[in-house]
């Protein structure tokens, strides 16, 4: 009898020395950063502690968005390719050589995913979002990765993107931004400009029409908003070409905002390309009168004098 009841005592004893060994999330938390910093995302032993983090705190949206990190690094592959274009998904050539014949031969490193290991990350940042519906970091995260992933083909990244305006402007959710506990919507449109100016630099026709649709989705919501109506004028003069839709949509601009640098520049651009000195002779004295730079007042003073 004593000795059953000393075993059990002992037992008692393991397990309470066991719940006490347990770590914190914290403390979880601190090794995940130290080891990354050591051995990257997807590094030795990073796994494992990520499997023991799992066990204790299932519902961590930090050990979430540790596994998104782990098997969205583990999913990606980069070589080096051989492409006859000056850029590929916005970028220059890591390097630039010429053949025989004096022809450019350009070297792009391209990075391609997984489609499995890419799945099952984004399994785990989607829990994490559900967790923290509110926070923009993760949704930004998830919609980097898609275009990432996409190229040239931005559908999911697109469509992740319209959600995101929608759930804004029907939620009016409390925004938090990687610490940050509140953010304006300020934040949030530059945010959304941020997309557009990546798949404007990606370029290609898929990337230019998901670059307008966003914009023209933002103007539902906020039909003044001149960073969505400058795009949309970039859009009729980068994309088509048509120089008299893209002077109506940065006129409009101008209209609620007579400062804008970018309408003016760009009328101006148009107007050089175009040999339309009467126009570039007009939108020349409006940076003149409304830069804050000086040296560009100074640039417009100059071109003035010229023409």
């Amino acid at each position: 009898m004593m000795k059953k009841f000393f075993v059990t005592i002992v037992m008692t004893l393991v397990s309470l020395t066991s719940l006490m060994a347990q770590e914190t999330e914290e403390e979880f938390l601190q090794r995940y950063n130290l080891l990354v910093g050591r051995m990257g995302y997807a590094g030795v032993g990073v796994e494992t502690l990520l499997d023991k983090w799992e066990r204790a705190y299932p519902e961590s949206v930090d050990m979430m968005s540790g596994k998104f990190m782990f098997y969205l690094n583990k999913s990606a592959s980069a070589e080096v390719k051989v492409m006859s274009e000056s850029k590929y998904m916005g970028q220059k050539p890591v390097l630039s050589l010429k053949d025989s014949l004096g022809n450019p031969v350009n070297y792009f490193q391209v990075t391609t995913y997984d489609d499995e290991l890419f799945g099952k990350a984004l399994t785990y940042l989607d829990k994490a979002i559900v967790s923290r519906p509110d926070a923009l970091d993760l949704r930004h995260v998830k919609i980097s990765s898609y275009i990432s992933y996409e190229g040239k083909s931005p559908d999911l990244a697109t469509a992740e993107i319209i959600s995101l305006i929608d759930y804004n402007a029907s939620q009016n959710p409390s925004w938090s931004y990687a610490g940050r506990e509140k953010v304006d919507k300020e934040f949030f449109d530059a945010s959304i400009q941020d997309f557009c100016f990546n798949l404007f630099k990606i370029g290609g026709e898929k990337c230019m029409e998901a670059f307008k649709v966003i914009s023209e989705r933002m103007l539902v919501y906020d039909a003044k908003n001149v960073l969505f109506l400058d795009n949309i004028g970039s859009y009729y003069l980068v994309a088509l070409n048509d120089n008299k839709k893209a002077l109506k949509f940065y006129k409009k601009v101008l209209k609620i905002k007579k400062d804008d640098m970018t309408a003016l520049q760009n009328i101006i651009l148009m107007a050089r390309n175009s040999k339309d000195v009467k126009l570039e002779k007009k939108y020349l004295k409006e940076i003149v009168k409304y830069s804050p730079d000086e040296t560009e007042k100074q640039s417009a003073l100059i071109r003035l004098k010229s023409l």
